[in-house]
């Protein structure tokens, strides 16, 4: 017999899940090649060319390790 706390928690865990399913959905979509696409058009999102070299090579890396583990490698 099921009680009212068992309804909270499969409520609970219900909404977890659609919480997962949602945050999954949003990744995907920005991660499209039409929404990086999008983005970089914006000048909120564009790199400046005059920016330190120290921070080019650090916006380098998090490229690499984006296209890493998009493409189903693992993280350092």
């Amino acid at each position: 017999m099921a009680t009212r706390n068992d309804g909270d928690r499969n409520g609970a865990r219900n909404n977890d899940e659609r919480r997962e399913r949602l945050a999954a959905g949003i990744r995907r979509q920005f991660g499209t090649e039409a929404t990086m696409h999008f983005l970089r058009a914006l000048p909120a999102f564009r790199t400046e060319n005059d920016i330190p070299d120290r921070f080019k090579e650090l916006l380098d890396r998090l490229d690499g390790i984006e296209s890493s583990v998009a493409a189903g490698g693992s993280r350092r």
